[in-house]
């Protein structure tokens, strides 16, 4: 009787009513279905033991039902199946079975279907028992002579992958493979097999590199890029080998692939520090920026060449190449521009200061021309700021460099016209030469500006640094021109009724009405409108002066800036003008007449918005400035201002220094006659007066992470940051009485996390398929399951698991060990572990930026999280510092605003996340002034773009306040 004419016996055995178990189901379709039913039938084996079913009774199954199939399918499906499942008894003992999968294998190998071939080479790369290749080796080996490179090139990494793990298999496999490089001409298996040399024997790789030094440039990509890392790893070694190598690393620069030249330019910078070679990698690294259409590569070779400008030699050479650095521009991505104007900033001399201003002018041109663009308007302004530190590092440019800024005052894009009047203030200050160009540019530029912030600043400027009588003369007449014709009411009114000219209406800013136009009511009679519930309406298009309109808008703060500058123009013009006192009187009186009419319309109810307090007294403070004539208020309105901008100006100064100082490489400085201390020739050595045995103070820093004298950290002592070890960051995940205990090392890199777990097998058993199964919450996701192993009786394996990180947010990572007991029936044990919980603290790092920026992404930002402050600290500085450590924030409030004791405190600080998200808060604490041992209370407000990292951020505050109560 056949197979097929067997009867399924196995079918009397289930009732009618039920239904067979899923392996049951599996084993008839495997046994009996179709093609396409045992594809199915295959694939849902693999998931299921995939995921950790134990499915013994199949594997015969397969073998006999499934394995002498030749669909193409069927093929790929077993390679993986083979893969996974079991292939040895609960005694580690390889199964009686695969001896018949091993010749299946051995069929594959010599199968006419390159495509077979390739694909079971590639599986036998994978296989972990030497049982199972030993009979396969001499039809491995004559692959290597197939006529097809897919199934050589699998051929050679399979070789490799066997000598590297069981090298009692084949012994000679470098010498074999050395031969079949010499004579082999594609490219893949090349690459192949001399990646084999690499890794088997340099020696042999060394020497086929020799015999063909002079042919590298014609290889291909994947080859030359092995032949790098070969003279990377040789020069490293064995230092006298560079010359005879380097010439081939200068030819590769050139390859016509942008990997190798990259590769290529990385290994000139480690292996030569000559001018030549530095200044040849840095034009490649810039070629390829330029080229490349990719912004990632843009980024990345970008931060390859800002960290080639760290090292103090190489900045130099560098500099050379500025002009080369700009063709970078040319890119359309603003992160790509402003790295490079930052690298090109920061390299600029002397020497080429004036061509760099040239070619940053031509952009500024460019940016004229091209269409208004969110990212045109950003690039416009970080052309400004670049253009204003040429001029504060190289005042000799400054002249040339004005009048291009100038144009920007009358930009549509406030932010740049902003950073334009910053500049101008900053230069007018410490430029003393070139103030009378800039006042004269400003008094041009004045009419055409568009935005009321920058009107309000040019207004402080002319009125702090005009200082001739004509230049005085000059600004008036540019205000009177933006305010239009005074009285302002007057004016208004006279439009409104519909007048032309000047009348003299008799109004002096009380509830007067005016003859409007005549209106009919329903009933046949006149009507007549009072003139503060006419609707000032232009007409369609019609705009008026510019003052005049901020003005009617409600914004009276650029009354009382205006107020102020007049007030100072006055009070110059008086001290000018001694002798001609009935100049200075029409000039004061005009000053106080334009003061008063702002005033007038501020009450007149004409505006959208009536005048507040706080604009009123700083108008009617001018006004009484300009009559009393008192000497100390001239000399605040006169001299001290000035000094305040100086002061600021120098702060700032101070801390661009502090931040460029932070962010330098501290250097070791070792003085020529310190004596050389060898601590682990010595025995004991002294500390604080006593003495400590070395050996133990090793071991408690290997224990506890720190200590000796100092004492170890959470033990009353504080203990060096060199003495910290990666022992802090262990985490430990079961118990010491479970059967396995486990801990983990929690490594955080930039975009994931690697976690490297430790396993230890506390029992007398073996344990078989010990798998760690982990899962995650948040914005986390584990790369790959880790691979099962086998614990012998008390053994121990690490096993590392990269989990990626996507946000900036707190996240979980939970899970357990499974495993089973050699010669239990029972089901899987499982020990489940402790949560690791990942600190936001990793991904956040201190910031700065400027205090427009910080306004306009607070607007910008949706999210906000307001945390009540709950300590016990009673003193404000303190808990700012506290919270500036447990943030990873950074104070933009400047030290000398938060110095003092005046009973409450607001600052603003800020944060980036490696991730490139922003992190924004405030701080507003207070304590009763007359209660000096009452608590901090306040609250802090965070915003950020994102949910997740506003609620982080505002729970690890909760955190650590609560952690700080608890200490106290």
């Amino acid at each position: 009787m056949t197979m097929a004419e067997q009867p399924c016996y196995t079918l009397i055995n289930f009732p009618t009513d039920s239904e067979p178990s899923n392996e049951m189901q599996l084993k008839l379709d495997l046994e009996y279905g179709d093609t396409k039913t045992k594809i199915e039938a295959l694939k849902r084996t693999i998931h299921m033991i995939a995921n950790g079913e134990r499915l013994p009774n199949l594997l015969m199954i397969i073998i006999r039902f499934v394995l002498p199939l030749q669909d193409h399918t069927i093929k790929k499906l077993l390679l993986i199946f083979w893969e996974i499942v079991p292939k040895t008894s609960p005694d580690g003992k390889l199964l009686q079975e695969m001896i018949l999968v091993c010749d299946a294998y051995r069929k594959d190998l010599q199968h006419p279907n390159e495509f077979l071939r390739g694909s079971t080479l590639r599986f036998l790369c994978k296989l972990k028992e030497p049982e199972l290749l030993e009979p396969l080796m001499p039809a491995i080996r004559s692959c290597l002579e197939h006529r097809h490179s897919y199934v050589r090139r699998n051929a050679v990494l399979a070789i490799y992958t066997i000598y590297r793990n069981f090298e009692f298999l084949i012994p000679d496999a470098p010498e074999l493979i050395a031969n079949f490089l010499e004579g082999e001409q594609d490219m893949s298996c090349k690459r192949n097999a001399f990646l084999m040399l690499l890794h088997a024997d340099q020696d042999r790789a060394l020497n086929y590199l020799a015999s063909c030094l002079d042919q590298v440039n014609s290889f291909g990509d994947i080859l030359q890029l092995v032949i790098v890392e070969l003279i990377y790893k040789v020069c490293h070694a064995n230092p006298t080998e560079r010359s005879r190598f380097i010439r081939c690393i200068y030819n590769l620069l050139n390859s016509t692939s942008a990997a190798v030249r990259y590769e290529a330019a990385g290994t000139l910078v480690t292996l030569s520090s000559a001018p030549t070679a530095i200044k040849a990698a840095a034009s490649c690294y810039i070629d390829l920026i330029v080229k490349e259409s990719d912004n990632n590569v843009k980024l990345i070779v970008l931060d390859r060449l800002i960290a080639l400008k760290e090292h103090p030699a190489h900045e130099r050479v560098l500099q050379d190449l500025v002009m080369d650095v700009l063709r970078v521009l040319a890119s359309p991505d603003l992160e790509v521009r402003k790295k490079t104007l930052n690298l090109a900033m920061e390299l600029v001399s002397s020497r080429n200061i004036e061509e760099m201003v040239l070619v940053l002018k031509k952009e500024v041109s460019k940016t004229h021309n091209v269409g208004e663009h969110e990212d045109t308007g950003k690039y416009r302004q970080l052309l400004v700021r670049t253009l204003h530190s040429c001029c504060i590092k190289f005042p000799d440019v400054a002249a040339t460099v004005i009048p291009v800024l100038m144009e920007f005052l009358s930009d549509t894009n406030e932010m740049a016209a902003s950073d334009v009047l910053v500049f101008v203030r900053e230069a007018i200050q410490k430029f003393d030469p070139l103030r009378p160009q800039i006042i004269e540019c400003l008094l041009e530029s004045f009419a055409t500006i568009k935005s009321v912030k920058v009107h309000r600043a040019a207004l402080w400027i002319l009125g702090e640094y005009t200082t001739s009588a004509e230049d005085i003369q000059a600004v008036m007449g540019q205000i009177r021109l933006a305010l239009g014709e005074i009285p302002i009411v007057d004016d208004e009114l006279r439009k409104a009724s519909g007048e032309k000219g000047e009348e003299e209406s008799g109004l002096s800013g009380g509830a007067s009405t005016i003859a409007g136009p005549k209106l009919v009511t329903s009933d046949g009679t006149y009507a007549s409108q009072s003139a503060f519930n006419t609707t000032l309406q232009s007409k369609k298009g019609e705009v008026g002066p510019p003052l005049r309109q901020y003005l009617m808008e409600g914004d009276f703060f650029i009354g009382a800036a205006l107020g102020t500058t007049l007030a100072k123009l006055a009070l110059r013009h008086r001290a000018l003008v001694k002798q001609d006192a009935p100049s200075h009187n029409r000039f004061t009186a005009e000053a106080m007449l334009i003061i008063a009419s702002i005033l007038n319309l501020g009450k007149s109810g004409l505006p959208s918005k009536a005048i507040t307090n706080d604009d009123q007294d700083r108008l009617l403070m001018c006004l009484r400035a300009l009559s009393d004539d008192v000497p100390q208020v001239t000399q605040i309105f006169t001299t001290d201002c000035r000094q305040a901008l100086s002061a600021m100006l120098a702060a700032k100064t101070e801390e661009d220094a502090s931040t460029q100082k932070a962010k330098e490489k501290p250097g070791l400085r070792v003085q020529a006659d310190d004596p050389i201390s060898f601590l682990q020739l010595s025995a004991v050595r002294e500390l604080g007066g006593g003495a400590e045995n070395v050996f133990e103070l090793s071991l408690s820093q290997a224990v506890i992470g720190g200590g000796g004298a100092g004492g170890a950290p959470g033990l009353g002592g504080a203990a060096p940051p060199h003495q910290l070890t990666k022992l802090n960051k262990v985490t430990q995940l079961t118990g010491f009485s479970d059967p396995v205990y486990s801990e983990a090392y929690v490594h955080v890199n930039q975009y994931d996390i690697v976690l490297d777990v430790l396993i230890v097998n506390q029992t007398g058993d073996t344990l078989q398929n010990c798998t760690l199964e982990l899962a995650t919450l948040g914005d986390l996701k584990l790369v790959e399951k880790p691979q099962p192993c086998v614990l012998a009786p008390h053994d121990f394996c690490n096993i590392k698991a990269n989990v990626k990180v996507a946000s900036t947010e707190n996240g979980i990572i939970f899970g357990n060990i499974v495993y089973d007991v050699s010669g239990a029936a029972s089901d899987r044990n499982v020990v489940v572990l402790n949560d690791i919980h990942i600190d936001i603290m990793d991904y956040i790092v201190p910031a700065s930026c400027t205090d427009t920026e910080f306004r306009q992404m607070w607007a910008e930002f949706e999210w906000e999280n307001k945390v009540s402050v709950n300590t016990k600290l009673t003193d404000l500085h303190e808990y700012l510092q506290h919270l500036l450590r447990s943030t990873n924030m950074k104070c933009l409030t400047p030290e000398k605003a938060l110095s003092g004791q005046c009973g409450f405190m607001a600052a603003n600080m800020y944060a980036r996340s490696i991730f490139g998200e922003d992190a924004l808060a405030n701080l507003s604490i207070e304590k009763p002034f007359n209660k000096p041992d009452a608590p901090v209370t306040g609250h802090i407000r965070i915003r950020a773009k994102s949910q997740g990292m506003a609620l982080s951020l505002g729970d690890k505050i909760n955190i650590t306040q609560n952690s700080l109560g608890e200490k106290q």
